[in-house]
């Protein structure tokens, strides 16, 4: 069967589901969800073949959308931008340090999601009541980062073209060293994205540095060829190249073939100049990123140990050991005491030391 890309949202991403050969782009279908049936929109196909996607795992396409089936995708947008502001004024009124980034409605209004971002654990069990109290209906509250926050809004990048995260599927790590590797200026303005995150395009070239640097040899290391000894001085990944000084001071560029034919190795270190290789130190266990997922019915928001697994019991407020005035006020009147005394021993002791210094 062909392949469509069907998008579920206007700014969300693009996934590919099989049905029949009629459609066209702009129509509106109806597939299969986790929950009931959800109405999505053809941006693309149809394909015989899309890279990276096997037909045997896709969703099949239910039916084409109806008038009434508009009618109600057009109603429950209307919920979610009422949703979006309800919510936005229990965040407020509550003071709760979070942001809503979108509310998703299922087709058949069965369960809401709620997206949103915070910059630590947020304890939102009054705020997800008041939601099931006003909608009667399940109330997903789902913490999202920057990068995700990103890709459902959608914007523009330095580039000037549409962020790259409104197009990956999976976001791939990316650290400070690809910056480096890369050769770059280490400024925050250049390298990062507008969600304050390293821009995610550094990894698209990262396995061709990482497969030049693994046949490079070291910058700034001697090594003996079998023209005498040179210094790596640069490396040139586009031109495939190196920068090395030779034992009359000239600078040589050098491509890795012909630095691999001169035979290089590093010399031997001295026995007694070699220094004690350094203890490895345990890594850390990675830890989480901290996002929540919480899901509420009406049936069990009043449970009190809905939120038992998820966010920490209220601790109690309890202040520390009282301290009775009668017996702080001793022990502040000892130390000066102490102080006195010691004065006086020194007083003492000082003619002693004047009368042994001088004989």
């Amino acid at each position: 069967m062909p392949i469509y890309g069907l998008r579920f949202r206007a700014l969300g991403q693009t996934l590919y589901h099989t049905g029949p050969a009629d459609l066209a782009v702009g129509d509106h279908v109806l597939i299969a969800a986790d929950q009931g049936q959800a109405l999505a929109q053809v941006v693309s196909g149809p394909y015989d073949y899309v890279a990276g996607v096997e037909p045997e795992s896709l969703t099949p396409i239910e039916r084409r959308a109806t008038e009434e089936d508009l009618a109600e995708g057009r109603t429950n947008e209307k919920l979610a931008r009422e949703a979006t502001e309800f919510c936005r004024q229990c965040i407020r009124d509550r003071r709760l340090d979070m942001k809503l980034v979108d509310v998703e409605v299922f087709f058949d209004r069965s369960k809401l999601i709620f997206y949103f971002t915070a910059p630590a654990r947020i304890d939102f069990r009054e705020l997800v009541k008041d939601l099931v109290r006003e909608y009667r209906a399940r109330i997903e509250l789902r913490q999202i980062g920057v990068r995700h926050e990103t890709q459902m809004v959608g914007a523009v990048g330095n580039c000037g073209m549409v962020c790259c995260c409104r197009y990956l599927r999976k976001f791939a790590p990316v650290t400070i060293r690809m910056a480096k590797e890369q050769n770059l200026f280490l400024n925050p303005a250049k390298i990062s994205g507008i969600c304050g995150r390293l821009l995610c395009c550094l990894s698209y070239e990262q396995e061709n540095y990482d497969r030049f640097h693994h046949n490079c040899p070291r910058l700034g290391k001697k090594y003996q060829t079998t023209q005498g000894t040179m210094k790596v001085l640069r490396a040139n990944m586009f031109r495939n190249s190196l920068s090395v000084l030779n034992e009359n001071n000239e600078e040589q560029e050098l491509t890795l073939e012909e630095w691999q034919a001169l035979d290089p190795h590093r010399p031997e270190p001295h026995p007694n100049n070699a220094q004690p290789k350094q203890a490895q130190q345990p890594q850390k266990a990675a830890q989480g990123d901290g996002l929540l997922v919480v899901s509420v019915t009406p049936e069990n928001v009043d449970d009190p140990n809905l939120f038992a697994d998820v966010l920490p019991p209220d601790a109690p407020l309890t202040a520390g050991p009282e301290v009775q005035p009668q017996q702080a006020q001793p022990q502040a009147e000892a130390a000066p005491a102490e102080n006195s005394k010691s004065r006086r021993r020194r007083r003492r002791k000082s003619p002693q030391r004047q009368d042994g210094a001088a004989e």
